[in-house]
């Protein structure tokens, strides 16, 4: 699908970089695609005694303990209803692999840096020290998110100890 942010991408495409677009409520966010490892239906994780809200629990990818993070909830979106478009974004940040479980993936858009603005400091329900910008896509605003920033978080280093354990 043709966009304004990918038609101005297309005309210098050596500064533009690829997102995966996905949904929280009503809101769109973008994160760095070559962070993404692959995109998996919902299933039901393994609860972790102690862990935070946010941390739903982990899921065996293959021989790999994974650990589920809710961004509904870790976003302050509201409780997550997880249905048939649910989806877990599985990522490897910083040699790890984590999921991140989504309302719904959206498509893949290219941007470039002069096409995502500074967030402001106030009312977003992200705490803002983990958005990169925000870009509009089809008339609608996009919520860059540093993923790889968030989920090194010291908040997020109990993953691994959660999962560690």
């Amino acid at each position: 699908m043709a966009t304004e942010n990918q038609a101005a991408a297309n005309e210098n495409p050596g500064l533009a970089q690829e997102y995966l677009t996905f949904t929280l409520g009503a809101e769109v966010y973008a994160i760095d695609i070559l962070k993404v490892q692959e995109i998996r239906g919902y299933e039901s994780p393994t609860t972790i005694a102690n862990a935070p809200e946010f941390i739903k629990g982990v899921i065996n990818l293959r021989g790999t303990i994974v650990p589920i993070v809710d961004m509904r909830i870790k976003f302050n979106v509201g409780m997550a209803e997880y249905t048939p478009v649910t989806v877990v974004i599985i990522l490897i940040i910083g040699g790890r692999v984590v999921g991140i479980v989504v309302d719904s993936v959206s498509d893949v858009t290219m941007l470039r840096p002069d096409q995502i603005h500074p967030a402001p400091q106030f009312g977003a329900a992200v705490d803002t020290q983990y958005i990169t910008g925000l870009s509009s896509l089809d008339d609608r605003m996009l919520i860059v998110i540093d993923i790889e920033k968030l989920m090194l978080s010291g908040e997020m280093a109990l993953v691994a100890e959660a999962c560690s354990a």
